[in-house]
């Protein structure tokens, strides 16, 4: 496999994309309202990705996050991400957020304390709002402490933390959250 490359593909909740590169995914992005607007999301933020056949781990990533998106249980541990170029402290909270399981939450207090990072709130609500990994690594599990599920990462296309956690039978919930905040704070970071 040379280069980087990227697909389009279907899902229960629209046209998602996926981008990969010698080491593994570099990043998943949830349908914005047409499909043009994924593209360019996409391309925006991965200028040197080709779209081509995915190969067959690639494959089984998407069977994965499609399985996952229609309410099944997709196995997505197995998933090589290519970490390169994210700060150690997000590879630590995305590894954290990979070992929670479907349909639980955790919050972000949580999340800083088993990183042994108690006072990292803050910079845990900030490496989730730059999640490339969507669905792969389910920043969607770890919210404020009032459990607040509304807009994702901008990854997350037009997708909301409510419909995912809906879909893998997290119970619904309802006080305000800091992520809109920072969203405007934390904008995505091109992977290079």
């Amino acid at each position: 496999m040379a280069g980087r490359g990227y697909t389009i593909f279907d899902t229960a909740i629209g046209r998602c994309g996926i981008a990969w590169g010698e080491l593994g995914v570099v990043g998943v992005q949830l349908p914005e309202l047409r499909e043009i607007e994924t593209r360019k999301r996409l391309f925006q933020l991965y200028p040197d990705a080709r779209e081509m056949r995915p190969p067959e781990d690639i494959e089984m990533a998407i069977d994965g996050i499609a399985t996952t998106l229609r309410g099944g249980d997709g196995d997505l541990s197995g998933v090589t991400l290519d970490m390169t170029g994210i700060p150690a402290f997000n590879q630590r909270v995305y590894q954290f957020a990979r070992s929670i399981p479907r349909g639980e939450t955790r919050s972000y207090a949580e999340a800083a304390s088993a990183l042994r990072a108690s006072g990292a709130i803050y910079s845990v609500a900030q490496a989730l709002a730059r999640n490339p990994f969507m669905i792969i690594v389910p920043c969607h599990r770890v919210l404020e402490a009032g459990h607040y599920a509304d807009r994702i990462s901008p990854h997350g296309g037009s997708v909301s933390r409510r419909r995912l956690l809906s879909i893998e039978g997290a119970p619904p919930s309802a006080s305000k959250t800091l992520f809109d905040a920072l969203l405007s704070v934390a904008p995505p970071r091109p992977h290079p």
